[in-house]
């Protein structure tokens, strides 16, 4: 059985959306933990914007490094319901994201690797989906934008499994649902 991972971008102030604030602090240390993850995963699944963004970026920089070759090469699930067709190695989750979700965590296999798409960490929340959840908070308050958890979502409980701060000041959160947590 695979587990889902989720590895997000966050400022002290809790905003995801566009993190090219996180830029300057990105180190070696940030390059080893994305890699590490990343070939250790057997596919991504990712949110629509989310999805858009990336493959916008990676293909071109397919032959840059071992890195953006895996990013373009990894097999991609993409949770949307106005996409009809993805492209760059994607299948588009049609129906009901929960029970596709449910149906690739049974295969054997690595992990499945969620990066950033903040509407589909909470879906994946609510119902029980996510088995790891990595915060890379930087130390950065940026104030407007959208934040990973916005007001309405529903309580849930996690457990700290571990913690590790990088030279640029960004420390490592790493969580797994408390005890009791519904998980599929």
């Amino acid at each position: 059985m695979s587990k889902v991972v989720v590895v997000i971008v966050v400022s002290m102030d809790g905003v995801v959306e566009e993190p090219t604030w996180a830029g300057p602090f990105w180190n070696d240390e940030h390059a080893r933990f994305h890699s590490g993850h990343l070939f250790a995963s057997r596919a991504l699944l990712l949110g629509r914007r989310t999805f858009d963004s990336l493959s916008k970026m990676w293909p071109a920089m397919a032959r840059e490094s071992d890195f953006a070759a895996r990013m373009d090469s990894i097999p991609k699930y993409v949770a949307s319901t106005t996409l009809r067709r993805a492209g760059w190695n994607a299948v588009v989750i049609k129906g009901d994201v929960a029970e596709q979700v449910t149906k690739l965590k049974r295969e054997p296999g690595r992990d499945l690797l969620v990066y950033g798409s903040a509407d589909l960490v909470n879906y994946l929340i609510k119902h029980g989906l996510v088995d790891e959840l990595k915060l890379l908070v930087h130390p950065v308050v940026v104030g407007p934008g959208k934040r990973l958890f916005p007001d309405g979502v529903d309580s849930t409980t996690w457990t700290l499994a571990a913690t590790s701060t990088f030279g640029s000041g960004t420390i490592v959160l790493e969580y797994r649902p408390a005890a009791g947590q519904r998980l599929i």
